[in-house]
């Protein structure tokens, strides 16, 4: 990363620093922050949810919301949820959501989290996306 993007980056994690900045439409000149992270939230609803209507032909999936981490505590105060699918081979996916979104994820509802996390990174996450489409497509 470069000093120009370093310096960006630190003024959008510290917007204390800068209290003109709405980071939702910081933009590419293409899209916003805002409008990527929408995309990314409806792209994993309809995910989740194609996979939840199919799950006689997916059965091996597991895919599930909750409103409480592994541990039984509320995600991020009770502000978020969390939704998660796990692979047959044991990999898992999963992203916290705003509650205001609970309902765009007809899916299964779970008290807790069944699974730890294991501490994995955005990256692994890619990673276990890309397999599972070279794999399985």
């Amino acid at each position: 990363m470069n000093k120009l993007e370093n310096t960006i980056n630190n003024l959008i994690k510290n917007t204390s620093e800068c209290d003109m900045i709405e980071t939702n439409n910081i933009s590419d000149g293409y899209h916003s922050f805002g409008e990527l992270y929408e995309f990314r939230l409806l792209y994993n609803a309809l995910l989740f949810n194609e996979l939840a209507n199919k799950q006689d032909e997916f059965n091996d999936i597991v895919i599930y919301k909750t409103k409480n981490h592994y541990d039984g505590k509320p995600c991020f105060d009770g502000n978020w949820f969390l939704v998660v699918c796990k692979f047959p081979n044991g990999d898992i996916i999963d992203n916290h959501y705003e509650m205001k979104y609970w309902d765009l994820f007809n899916i299964t509802e779970q008290p807790k989290s069944l699974y730890k996390y294991d501490g994995h990174t955005p990256q692994d996450v890619k990673n276990i996306m890309l397999k599972h489409i070279k794999e399985d497509y």
